[in-house]
């Protein structure tokens, strides 16, 4: 017996299948029960006083059907709950009349924004970093996200005294997925940026980097994000970082670090093309027979030129005039 009951537990989103009308339809009915009813009260002399109590049954089942009326605009949903048993997830637009004793939930499954403020993490190689990031995400699967975490509380918690309408609790529903999204992405991002290093002065130019990820970075924090929603329903379309980098208390050392190494990486390149000049100019003088020097004169020649081609300032040649 108790197989098959726990066989019956929906344990996932799936489509509202019970009675829904056409919301026009009703309302025309439930607007002629009313007038049907008032009539009924003027005809009291002539059907007698049996007339105002049916009356009165058809003015509160009329009353009743209004909370059966329900609107839904394109990726707008309404978890269906009937007695606290979940009947289905209704996600057709337009205007309908359902049981009014089942309640509906409104949800938004339209992409949101959200900016995460840069929060300090240390990277790989041990710095403390300043990283950021924006994503997209929305809601995928209704039944994990009213049942599975406890949105309804969160979305309580938010509500201002005297603020019971249909749209404020709907706002503060999603307020209080966004506010688990952000708890979520702030894990997510300190997990990710502790896998790698700020850039490639830290380790090997052929590993990946917080600075040269790009894509791959940014993947991984979508893998990492929909691992950790996906119990609450919430799907991550898009993540990239959109800040980075040293904290404060190092960032002047690290700029420095970034410096020097700029400095010699240029330096490097121009003695590079300072001993390739060189080289060139004493093959085409040997191979034209411009000049012929001992090997004496072509050191004091290569020394001359390369303090000329690797100084900092323009050099100021000395002309040798003879005796």
């Amino acid at each position: 017996m108790k197989t098959s009951e726990n066989k019956s537990i929906v344990t996932g989103e799936h489509p509202f299948e019970g009675v829904c009308l056409n919301g026009f339809l009703v309302l025309f009915l439930d607007l002629l029960l009313i007038a049907a009813s008032v009539a009924l009260i003027f005809q009291t002399q002539l059907l007698g006083d049996w007339v105002i109590i049916v009356s009165i049954i058809g003015f509160l089942s009329s009353m009743l059907m209004w909370a059966g009326f329900m609107q839904l605009e394109p990726n707008e949903a309404r978890a269906m709950v009937f007695f606290g048993k979940y009947k289905g997830t209704f996600k057709k637009t337009g205007y309908f009349w359902v049981n009014p004793f089942t309640a509906k939930k409104k949800l938004s499954l339209r992409a949101r924004n959200l900016d995460v403020k840069p929060i300090k993490v240390n990277d790989k190689a041990g710095n403390p970093i300043m990283i950021g990031l924006v994503l997209v995400w929305r809601l995928k699967d209704t039944y994990k996200a009213m049942f599975e975490i406890d949105a309804q509380t969160m979305a309580n918690s938010g509500v201002q005294p005297g603020a019971i309408s249909g749209d404020q609790t709907v706002g503060n529903r999603m307020n209080a997925f966004e506010n688990f999204v952000k708890i979520q992405s702030d894990a997510a991002l300190r997990q990710v940026a502790g896998q790698y290093a700020y850039d490639d002065n830290e380790v090997a130019e052929s590993q990946l980097t917080l600075r040269g990820g790009g894509e791959e970075i940014n993947q991984q924090l979508v893998n990492e994000l929909n691992n950790r929603l996906s119990m609450a329903g919430i799907e991550v379309c898009e993540a990239r970082i959109n800040y980075l980098a040293y904290a404060p208390e190092i960032a002047a050392v690290m700029l420095r670090r970034q410096q020097a190494a700029a400095v010699i990486a240029a330096r490097e390149k121009i003695v590079e093309g300072a001993v390739s000049m060189v080289k060139m100019a004493l093959e085409k003088i040997d191979n034209e027979g411009i000049a012929k020097f001992d090997k004496e004169a072509k050191v004091k020649m290569v020394s001359n030129l390369l303090v000329v081609l690797c100084a900092d300032e323009a050099a100021q040649p000395i002309i040798n005039t003879g005796d």
